[in-house]
């Protein structure tokens, strides 16, 4: 029976089925074959040389970001994720940080909870019909954006490292997009090469009418940067799904009032956790019976 090591916390509907299917460790064990993270998690060089005998690594997410590719493919070990299950819950909470911070639907629960209708009437909002949505990343996810968010009358702009055969304005650079947009949208990739992509200047070409939301990693943001243009005005507001260093947020982002900020929920259903957890135990099953991996990274 093969070893699997367990190594952080996974819900009872993953785990389970695993501990019933293998010999599941939760300590590095030279006899390891397979290693189950979730997404986000980063798998150290030391932990792969303690594992001489590691075949593959299954992420419960689609982001493998904190599992270095190079070492794998020189090792012969494979690595999965579960992409497309997640893609409209991601992209439903994507649409939902856009109408909340457009028409500051955090504020306007606060505001009744605290019984200020009864003195002043809630201050107005901003409509989305007219509005550019401009989508760095336009893989699946970014796709799946872009369809809600023209249902609300959005004009669609992306960015990537080529233009695609779809109907929506390309922009050849990232400052281009948030010059063009009133709603930066954030749906690409983590990982090094995307580290603070989204810096100062980007944020500065987004401007005072611009709202900066994030659905992918918070590691895509500079936070600071992020921090210096909501206390000082430069954009208007930003609603954020992730953050740089989770699962802390900084109190400055918390003190902001023209912000919306979710616990990183964008695949929190019931339908989709489970959904990403059977794709785990299939591609190890495949794997472990000398089948095609379902969705193979690697």
């Amino acid at each position: 029976m093969p070893t699997v090591l367990l190594s952080v916390s996974l819900p009872d509907f993953l785990r389970e089925p695993l501990t019933a299917a293998y010999t599941c460790v939760t300590q590095p064990d030279p006899e390891t074959q397979a290693i189950v993270v979730p997404g986000g998690f980063t798998v150290t060089d030391s932990l792969l040389a303690a594992l001489p005998k590691l075949e593959i690594i299954s992420v419960f997410g689609v982001g493998y970001d904190g599992v270095p590719l190079a070492p794998c493919r020189e090792r012969g070990i494979r690595v999965t994720n579960t992409p497309d299950v997640l893609t409209d819950d991601v992209a439903d909470i994507a649409s939902a940080l856009v109408l909340m911070t457009s028409r500051r639907l955090a504020e306007a629960e606060r505001f009744t909870r605290a019984g200020s209708w009864t003195s002043a009437p809630f201050p107005l909002a901003h409509a989305l019909r007219g509005k550019t949505a401009g989508i760095l990343g336009l893989g699946r996810i970014g796709k799946a954006i872009a369809q809600r968010l023209s249902a609300h009358g959005m004009k669609i702009a992306y960015h990537g490292r080529q233009p695609q055969d779809v109907p929506y304005q390309y922009c050849d650079s990232l400052v281009a997009l948030a010059e063009a947009s009133d709603f930066l949208v954030i749906a690409c990739p983590g990982g090094p090469g995307t580290k603070h992509l989204v810096n100062a200047a980007v944020l500065s070409a987004l401007g005072s009418k611009g709202t900066l939301i994030n659905i992918a990693r918070g590691s895509v943001v500079d936070e600071k940067a992020l921090i210096q243009a909501l206390q000082n005005q430069v954009i208007r507001a930003a609603g954020l799904d992730v953050f740089e260093n989770e699962p802390h947020v900084p109190v400055e982002l918390i003190s902001c009032e023209n912000t919306v900020l979710f616990p990183h929920v964008g695949s929190a259903t019931h339908e989709t956790r489970r959904a990403m957890a059977q794709l785990v135990i299939d591609n190890l099953a495949a794997h472990f019976a000398g089948r095609d991996l379902l969705t193979p990274v690697c």
